[in-house]
């Protein structure tokens, strides 16, 4: 059963939303004009909102998100206002994963990095990657780009109940309750990844975390959602002191 959506919370959805893209470009996390995130503005996903096709990250603000109805717009269909991949990636994770409000799909530097090697595990080596411990889902079966909505459910099956989808050989997707715990997820992914890379870079063994003690760091993450809601509060003031247009 669909909940219809709330004004002001699609409003403010918007903006979240809005400002997640303004700050990833300003974190240097963007690729061109590529990329997608979405936002489930009804309960059971079906109504979604989305980045228009081609717009840079640093330019989106709310109103330029565009809203989906796939009971409405039950099929692609060639339609001009958003890129066919992020359609069939997203309208497939809202549709069949419901409890994914929030999706966002990037290609960072250093997850991106993670991603073409042969074991693409993120290591327990540090408080950051210990987050990711035994929470990753992998995808090791890239085949060029995701142009079919078969695709995208294939997708959504294997990110299932877990929040993160390591994208072998492409990039990274994060699914979350809300704009900011997707936020800060991507963030520190991203940060744990760079520390990684490093890690490896420097040709020693790496000194990785017993499973015991990665397993309750991850656990005790899993309680911090006040401190990734206090983390993307705290960005979004920065946008507010230089550039407040995303909100408009």
């Amino acid at each position: 059963m669909t909940t219809e959506p709330n004004d002001s919370n699609e409003r403010q959805l918007r903006i979240d939303l809005a400002a997640a893209f303004r700050l990833f470009a300003r974190l240097g996390m963007h690729e061109a004009v590529a990329n997608h995130f979405s936002a489930a503005v009804s309960s059971d996903g079906r109504k979604f909102l989305m980045n228009p096709k081609w717009r840079h990250f640093s330019r989106i603000k709310a109103s330029d998100l565009v809203l989906f109805d796939l009971d409405a717009d039950g099929s692609f269909g060639g339609r001009a206002s958003v890129d066919p991949t992020a359609w069939s990636i997203h309208s497939q994770m809202h549709s069949l994963l419901p409890q994914a409000r929030v999706v966002l799909h990037l290609h960072p530097p250093f997850v991106t990095t993670i991603a073409t090697l042969a074991n693409p595990d993120i290591k327990p080596i540090d408080q950051n990657t210990a987050r990711y411990f035994n929470r990753v889902a992998l995808d090791a079966a890239y085949s060029g780009m995701a142009d079919s909505e078969q695709e995208g459910a294939r997708l959504a099956k294997l990110l299932g109940n877990r929040s993160r989808l390591m994208m072998g050989n492409h990039g990274v997707m994060i699914a979350a309750r809300t704009v900011g715990e997707a936020f800060d997820d991507m963030y520190t992914i991203e940060r744990a990844c760079q520390t990684l890379v490093q890690a490896y870079a420097t040709g020693q063994p790496l000194n990785v975390l017993p499973d015991d003690i990665a397993e309750r760091t991850a656990h005790d993450w899993e309680g911090l959602t006040d401190f990734s809601e206090a983390h993307f509060a705290e960005m979004k003031k920065l946008l507010d002191a230089e550039d407040p247009s995303y909100a408009h």
